[in-house]
Protein backbone atom coordinates (compact mmCIF):
# COMPACT_ATOMS: atom_id res chain seq x y z
CA UNK A 1 0.00 0.00 0.00
CA UNK A 2 1.79 3.43 -0.94
CA UNK A 3 2.17 5.60 1.77
CA UNK A 4 -0.22 8.40 0.48
CA UNK A 5 -2.60 5.80 1.06
CA UNK A 6 -1.32 4.59 4.23
CA UNK A 7 -1.48 8.60 5.54
CA UNK A 8 -4.99 8.93 4.41
CA UNK A 9 -6.44 6.27 6.39
CA UNK A 10 -4.46 7.16 9.55
CA UNK A 11 -6.06 10.90 8.93
CA UNK A 12 -9.40 9.56 8.67
CA UNK A 13 -9.44 6.87 11.11
CA UNK A 14 -7.82 8.93 13.81
CA UNK A 15 -9.72 11.59 13.64
CA UNK A 16 -13.08 9.73 13.76
CA UNK A 17 -11.68 7.65 16.33
CA UNK A 18 -10.87 11.47 18.49
CA UNK A 19 -14.41 12.40 17.81
CA UNK A 20 -15.91 8.88 19.68
CA UNK A 21 -13.28 9.84 22.49
CA UNK A 22 -14.62 13.17 22.83
CA UNK A 23 -18.13 12.02 22.80
CA UNK A 24 -17.38 9.81 25.55
CA UNK A 25 -15.62 12.33 27.41
CA UNK A 26 -18.84 14.31 27.34
CA UNK A 27 -21.43 12.05 27.89
CA UNK A 28 -18.98 10.95 31.00
CA UNK A 29 -19.63 14.23 32.22
CA UNK A 30 -23.31 13.64 32.77
CA UNK A 31 -22.52 11.27 35.31
CA UNK A 32 -22.01 13.16 37.54
CA UNK A 33 -18.70 12.76 39.61
CA UNK A 34 -18.39 12.31 43.45
CA UNK A 35 -14.82 11.51 45.01
CA UNK A 36 -13.91 8.38 42.78
CA UNK A 37 -17.81 7.00 41.41
CA UNK A 38 -20.26 8.11 39.10
CA UNK A 39 -23.49 8.72 40.15
CA UNK A 40 -25.54 7.61 36.72
CA UNK A 41 -24.32 4.53 35.66
CA UNK A 42 -26.07 5.00 32.28
CA UNK A 43 -23.89 7.95 31.11
CA UNK A 44 -21.31 5.49 32.28
CA UNK A 45 -22.31 2.58 30.02
CA UNK A 46 -23.02 5.03 26.99
CA UNK A 47 -19.45 7.02 27.57
CA UNK A 48 -17.79 3.39 28.13
CA UNK A 49 -20.01 1.42 24.98
CA UNK A 50 -18.63 4.98 22.54
CA UNK A 51 -15.16 4.87 23.79
CA UNK A 52 -15.15 0.72 22.93
CA UNK A 53 -16.27 1.75 19.50
CA UNK A 54 -13.74 4.32 18.57
CA UNK A 55 -11.20 1.97 19.70
CA UNK A 56 -12.58 -0.40 17.22
CA UNK A 57 -12.54 1.96 14.89
CA UNK A 58 -8.53 2.56 15.49
CA UNK A 59 -8.02 -1.07 15.43
CA UNK A 60 -9.21 -1.94 11.88
CA UNK A 61 -7.16 1.34 10.32
CA UNK A 62 -4.41 -0.40 12.58
CA UNK A 63 -5.12 -3.89 11.01
CA UNK A 64 -5.93 -2.65 7.54
CA UNK A 65 -2.50 -0.69 7.62
CA UNK A 66 -0.89 -4.25 8.58
CA UNK A 67 -2.36 -5.62 5.47
CA UNK A 68 -4.85 -7.90 7.61
CA UNK A 69 -7.60 -9.21 5.10
CA UNK A 70 -10.73 -7.80 6.57
CA UNK A 71 -14.18 -10.14 6.93
CA UNK A 72 -16.76 -9.19 4.74
CA UNK A 73 -19.24 -8.72 7.56
CA UNK A 74 -19.26 -5.48 9.17
CA UNK A 75 -19.90 -7.05 12.82
CA UNK A 76 -16.13 -8.42 14.10
CA UNK A 77 -15.33 -10.65 17.07
CA UNK A 78 -13.13 -9.60 20.04
CA UNK A 79 -11.28 -13.17 18.49
CA UNK A 80 -10.57 -11.53 15.43
CA UNK A 81 -9.29 -8.23 17.01
CA UNK A 82 -6.75 -10.32 19.65
CA UNK A 83 -5.68 -13.00 17.36
CA UNK A 84 -4.90 -10.42 14.45
CA UNK A 85 -3.20 -8.20 16.80
CA UNK A 86 -1.37 -11.02 19.25
CA UNK A 87 0.51 -11.50 15.56
CA UNK A 88 1.74 -8.00 14.88
CA UNK A 89 2.36 -6.46 18.68
CA UNK A 90 2.18 -8.14 22.12
CA UNK A 91 2.23 -4.90 23.88
CA UNK A 92 -0.89 -3.47 22.06
CA UNK A 93 -2.52 -6.81 22.66
CA UNK A 94 -2.46 -6.44 26.39
CA UNK A 95 -3.83 -2.70 25.33
CA UNK A 96 -6.95 -4.59 23.47
CA UNK A 97 -7.46 -7.20 26.11
CA UNK A 98 -7.68 -4.40 28.97
CA UNK A 99 -9.86 -2.38 26.97
CA UNK A 100 -12.26 -4.77 26.43
CA UNK A 101 -12.18 -6.08 29.85
CA UNK A 102 -13.22 -2.40 31.35
CA UNK A 103 -14.11 -0.42 28.80
CA UNK A 104 -16.78 -3.25 27.57
CA UNK A 105 -17.55 -5.73 29.76
CA UNK A 106 -16.91 -3.67 33.15
CA UNK A 107 -18.44 -0.54 31.77
CA UNK A 108 -20.65 -0.42 28.81
CA UNK A 109 -22.19 -3.94 30.25
CA UNK A 110 -22.19 -3.97 34.54
CA UNK A 111 -21.94 -0.29 34.55
CA UNK A 112 -19.48 0.38 36.65
CA UNK A 113 -19.38 3.72 38.65
CA UNK A 114 -15.97 3.68 39.97
CA UNK A 115 -14.41 6.64 38.17
CA UNK A 116 -10.88 5.18 38.81
CA UNK A 117 -11.85 2.46 36.50
CA UNK A 118 -12.86 4.21 33.97
CA UNK A 119 -10.42 6.77 33.26
CA UNK A 120 -7.58 3.73 33.29
CA UNK A 121 -10.25 2.03 30.17
CA UNK A 122 -9.90 5.89 28.55
CA UNK A 123 -5.55 6.07 28.83
CA UNK A 124 -5.78 2.61 27.60
CA UNK A 125 -7.84 3.62 24.43
CA UNK A 126 -6.02 7.18 23.66
CA UNK A 127 -2.77 4.34 23.66
CA UNK A 128 -4.37 2.32 21.01
CA UNK A 129 -5.57 4.96 19.09
CA UNK A 130 -2.31 6.72 19.38
CA UNK A 131 -1.26 3.64 17.07
CA UNK A 132 -2.68 4.91 14.14
CA UNK A 133 -2.15 8.96 15.10
CA UNK A 134 -1.14 10.41 11.19
CA UNK A 135 2.60 11.98 11.26
CA UNK A 136 2.15 15.95 10.76
CA UNK A 137 3.15 17.01 7.68
CA UNK A 138 6.80 19.22 8.09
CA UNK A 139 7.42 22.06 5.46
CA UNK A 140 11.45 21.99 5.80
CA UNK A 141 13.81 20.23 7.91
CA UNK A 142 15.88 23.15 8.69
CA UNK A 143 12.48 25.07 9.85
CA UNK A 144 12.12 22.36 12.94
CA UNK A 145 13.58 22.76 16.18
CA UNK A 146 16.66 20.82 17.56
CA UNK A 147 14.81 18.14 19.57
CA UNK A 148 17.21 18.63 22.18
CA UNK A 149 19.93 22.09 21.62
CA UNK A 150 23.39 21.77 22.73
CA UNK A 151 24.69 22.69 25.87
CA UNK A 152 26.37 25.63 23.89
CA UNK A 153 23.17 26.49 22.06
CA UNK A 154 20.83 26.87 24.93
CA UNK A 155 23.38 29.10 26.56
CA UNK A 156 23.52 30.97 23.44
CA UNK A 157 19.38 31.12 23.42
CA UNK A 158 19.49 32.68 27.25
CA UNK A 159 21.83 35.54 26.18
CA UNK A 160 20.01 36.37 22.83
Amino acid sequence: MPTEAQEDIKQKAYAEAMRYMENAKETLRKARKEDDYYQDSKYVRTACGTAYSGVLLALDAYLQLKDVEMPKKKRRSIEFYTSNVAQLDKKLLNYVNNVYNILHLSGYYDGTNDARVVRAGFELAYQIIGKIKPVPVQESAQELPPSRPSLLRRIAMLFA
